[in-house]
């Protein structure tokens, strides 16, 4: 009986042994399965910054000449505008005075078609 107990005792400790080296197996597996988790985020992040950069330097060649003409069209705009105020400037006083001459100035006078009734 003691060496049947011996056995199961014996047994029970490669059972257990067995256990451990399971739970550390499925702990390497884990640290190995995060490990290439990471190592494939940095890749994809790599990756990534490339895509961007070609894609920077893409945009900043194909809007170059865009960005050239946002330039040009806004001084044409700021040019055209001063334009405009100063030729309003130079006309305002000549055309109020114009349009209050014709307003004010009132010269009766009876319509071609009148007919005066007699």
């Amino acid at each position: 009986m003691a060496s049947q107990s011996q056995g199961i005792q014996q047994l029970l400790q490669a059972e257990k042994r067995a256990a451990e080296k399971v739970a550390e197996a499925r702990k390497r597996k884990n640290r190995r399965l995060k490990q290439a988790k990471e190592e494939a985020q940095a890749e994809i992040e790599q990756y990534r910054m490339q895509r961007e950069k070609e894609f920077k330097t893409k945009e900043a060649a194909a809007l170059g000449s865009h960005g050239n003409s946002a330039v040009e069209v806004d001084r044409d705009t700021v040019e055209r505008m001063a334009l405009i105020q100063a030729s309003y400037r130079g006309n305002r006083e000549t055309v109020l005075g114009d349009l209050l001459r014709r307003v004010c100035d009132i010269t009766p006078e009876f319509h071609v078609n009148y007919r005066v009734a007699g």
